[in-house]
């Protein structure tokens, strides 16, 4: 007998204890249900309080990484000036980073007071007990819906003069590289 039809005997062989195996010991039950059966619903207010809970959590993560710029931004500013000041001393045109810096800063300023303004929905945080648990669903949507809204005001007013600062040191850094 040739390799090959060997082979295909051991081939056979095994499909065949394979299918007596699967015929002997079935994998298990199915069963369809009746039109009598109710479907068994999920609980939709047990996922959507959990799934507040995460929002709230990560919402109150994203305010706390806000309130450290906060506390950092004006030090850094001074340090960005100090920076821009030495340059321009060496007669390197800073007019850019000036005009970038000078934007950020007055971002910042003008950021702070919805910043406050979140801070008084944190503390309050209606529809939540103190440990970030759901107490009334209606509650916290409203108030995760209210601080997702200074958030995004935030978010708007920050981003684009933090771009542009950046993109205003990376260009002042290549046009004074050194050779």
């Amino acid at each position: 007998m040739s390799k090959t039809a060997m082979g295909a005997r051991k081939w056979l062989l095994v499909l065949a204890v394979v299918v007596t195996g699967t015929i002997m010991f079935p994998l298990g039950e199915a069963q369809a249900l009746s039109a009598q059966d109710p479907p068994t619903p999920p609980a939709p207010k047990e996922r959507q309080s959990l799934r507040l809970e995460r929002v709230w959590a990560r919402q109150q993560r994203v305010y706390d990484r806000l309130g450290l710029l906060f506390d950092h931004t004006q030090q850094r500013i001074d340090l960005a000036q100090e920076l821009i000041d030495r340059a321009k001393a060496q007669g390197k045109d800073t007019s850019a980073v000036q005009a970038a810096l000078d934007t950020f800063s007055t971002a910042v300023q003008a950021s702070r007071p919805v910043y406050e303004g979140a801070k008084g929905i944190i503390a309050s945080h209606k529809g939540f007990d103190a440990n970030g648990k759901v107490t009334d669903v209606e509650l916290a949507v409203e108030t995760v819906r209210q601080l997702a809204e200074k958030l995004k005001e935030l978010r708007t007013t920050l981003l684009e003069p933090a771009r542009a600062l950046r993109e205003a040191i990376r260009a002042f850094r290549e046009a004074n590289r050194p050779n």
